[in-house]
């Protein structure tokens, strides 16, 4: 705690954005980063809460030790506080941006709706690490001879591979893609985090010893059963994919598309990538002069409206079949767990125009080009409500309405018969794992991350990975000193 009175003393503060006009003409962060002294103070609000509920089970997955660094920060502990950071999280600077931050829903002070700034805090620390030079490889001195496969280098797998390579084990990471990074790199938008973040993570990881080869696809160019044979362990991070079927009359209409393979295209190009990705779209996708409808509420149709915007889209549409929640929630029963309230992200804060319990019935066009969505007002159940049938002008539509597991047709069609699926309440078919050693139905091969628990939060990955690696460090050596 740095400030006694820190809490009462100071107002809440949180970086600020460039004006909605001037950042939709780019892709880049529109962050106004918030100067050392804006942040120590923020540190400062910090408050000796008695029990702090931000570090878990509630608040953080990966139990940053939150009180801890903000005293850090408020005493200009830049090192220590890194550390510290280190200890619990790979990759601040990736949570830092894109996590919603349960911690700070789970802060005492959010009960007077002014959370400490923790999500701004973190950041924080790991961008001033990078320019203080504190964060280099830690090559380890003596090598244990064991040699793993991490198939997948999204959040799961790449925190899985620094831990193991850090325990002396040489690790190998298949990605599919042309770069590490997953849908980190590939499905979240470079206006919410650039990948040059990713790139000096990799040299890092490089630096410590472990080896990447890109432009693998397990189970179809290189075979399951050759790491198996080859490698100690083998840790499958291939996240979770398969698009959710919105299940309507319309979707092979033209100008209807997933909402993954549009954000990766655009990635790509930002990227300056080639197209040649499991995830990209046959034909350019260009939302530029074009009404866009959007199905679905979650994050993944968030970047489709910031994306869509960016292009040039005359008119933006969000459609939700939930209904809308309230702007305050009741803290006496939500408070500390994350609460159902309204919720505007940056790319919403842009223009988009949201429609709240609405349902798709289908999606109508003419010689086979869509022309616009179907819609109608649900009840409570979801059920169409009769006669409040209307259709929104649409030229691209973009389902995102979620994720049904890991993709099937490579690893998992390879290992079909030996390798266990399970469905989850969302319908996600999943690899069977569970959370205490990861292993996996087929022999000497374990799963983390999404490929695990179906559709989740980048920390929940960072998560599983660096459990996973403790875990194939206890089996490999018989004693292990990886952190769970």
């Amino acid at each position: 705690m740095g400030k006694v009175t820190g809490f009462m003393e100071i107002d809440r503060q949180t970086a600020k954005y460039q004006p909605a006009s001037d950042r939709i003409r780019h892709f880049r962060e529109f962050t106004i980063r918030m100067t050392d002294q804006e942040v120590v103070k923020q540190a400062a609000r910090c408050m000796d809460c008695g029990i702090p509920y931000c570090h878990g089970p509630t608040g953080c997955p990966v139990h940053n030790q939150i009180p801890d660094w903000n005293d850090l920060v408020y005493n200009n502990k830049w090192e220590e506080a890194i550390r510290n950071l280190h200890s619990t999280n790979n990759f601040p600077e990736f949570t830092g941006r894109i996590c919603p931050a349960p911690c700070e829903e789970a802060c005492t002070l959010n009960l007077e709706d002014a959370p400490v700034a923790i999500k701004t805090v973190e950041q924080a620390i790991a961008d001033k690490a990078y320019e203080m030079g504190f964060i280099v490889p830690q090559p380890v001195l003596r090598k244990t001879g064991k040699q793993v496969a991490i198939i997948g280098s999204g959040p799961a797998g790449l925190a899985a591979a620094q831990q193991l390579a850090r325990a002396g084990h040489a690790v190998h990471v298949y990605e599919r893609e042309s770069r590490p990074g997953g849908l980190l790199r590939f499905g979240i938008p470079d206006f919410k985090m650039e990948k040059h973040f990713i790139d000096r993570r990799v040299e890092q990881m490089e630096g410590e010893g472990v080896t990447f080869f890109c432009n693998v696809n397990v189970g179809v160019d290189k075979t399951a059963e050759e790491l198996l044979s080859s490698y100690d362990a083998v840790l499958y991070c291939g996240g979770s994919e398969k698009p959710r079927d919105v299940g309507i009359p319309g979707v092979e209409l033209i100008g209807v598309h997933d909402a993954m393979p549009y954000l990766v295209q655009q990635n790509k190009r930002v990227g300056r990538e080639r197209g040649d990705s499991v995830l990209w779209a046959s034909e350019p996708v260009i939302a530029g002069g074009k009404h866009v409808v959007v199905i679905g509420g979650g994050d993944t149709a968030s970047d489709c409206v910031g994306t869509a915007f960016r292009q040039g889209a005359v008119r933006v549409s969000q459609l939700d079949i939930r209904p809308q929640p309230p702007e305050k929630e009741d803290k006496l029963a939500v408070w500390p767990y994350w609460a159902t309230k309204m919720r505007t992200s940056s790319s919403q804060a842009e223009g988009v125009v949201r429609e709240f319990q609405v349902g798709t019935l289908a999606l109508v066009g003419e010689n086979g080009i869509l022309t616009g969505v179907k819609c109608c007002q649900v009840d409570e159940h979801r059920k169409p409500i009769a006669g409040s049938e209307f259709i929104i002008k649409a030229d691209l539509v973009f389902v995102a309405i979620g994720f049904r597991g890991p993709d099937d047709s490579s690893v998992i069609k390879e290992l079909d018969g030996r390798l266990t699926m399970n469905t989850d309440r969302r319908g996600s078919a999943n690899v069977v794992a569970n959370e205490q050693d990861y292993e996996t139905s087929v022999p000497k091969l374990w799963a983390a991350g999404d490929v695990r628990r179906g559709q989740s939060l980048v920390v929940w990955a960072i998560r599983e990975g660096r459990q996973a690696a403790r875990e194939i460090d206890l089996k490999l050596m018989g004693a292990t000193d990886l952190p769970r």
